[in-house]
């Protein structure tokens, strides 16, 4: 697995969102599956639409974003099956093991424009890394950079969520 460590501001933070639609899943897992335009490609966007008690968000003050960047240009900047499915494996297992682990949570994925980025915040790096790195022990090595930026405010998410407001 290759890892590389950035601090400073998250794409979602630079870069405005346009051309927005939002279909909400049920009401149970209060989720979102959005779509916005970058660049001319479609880019799907899934989170929850509610920032989680304060409490929480205190405890986890950095985001991390695991970036996969891959080749779409033969699929409208959408990953092609085999590598769709290897995401969908490294998604399965960062979940499984946040199950059991409160020192991060998942805020946000997005695939499109030849990028799949899993966000989520953290209580440090050194925590999640040694999460990650023992989840993933067993699997063949991922494409896969992540990034580490203090967010405190919750910044990054509450953009996400404000972009896919009607």
């Amino acid at each position: 697995m290759l890892s590389f460590f950035g601090f400073g501001k998250s794409k979602d933070q630079e870069k405005p969102k346009i051309s927005t639609e939002k279909t909400e899943l049920t009401e149970e897992n209060k989720g979102i599956i959005g779509k916005y335009i970058e660049n001319d490609f479609p880019v799907i966007m899934k989170f929850v639409n509610e920032l989680p008690e304060k409490e929480i968000m205190l405890k986890l003050p950095f985001l991390t974003i695991v970036s996969w960047k891959y080749d779409g240009s033969k699929n409208n900047g959408m990953p092609l099956e085999g590598i769709n499915m290897r995401m969908i494996k490294l998604e399965k297992a960062i979940e499984n093991s946040m199950n059991s682990s409160n020192l991060y949570r998942h805020v946000y994925s997005r695939t499109g424009n030849n990028l799949k980025e899993f966000a989520y915040y953290s209580t440090n790096q050194d925590d999640f890394m040694k999460i990650l790195n023992k989840t993933l022990e067993k699997h063949d090595e991922y494409p896969i950079e992540i990034d580490f930026y203090e967010d405190k405010e919750w910044a990054d998410f509450k953009k996400v969520i404000e972009n896919f407001k009607e």
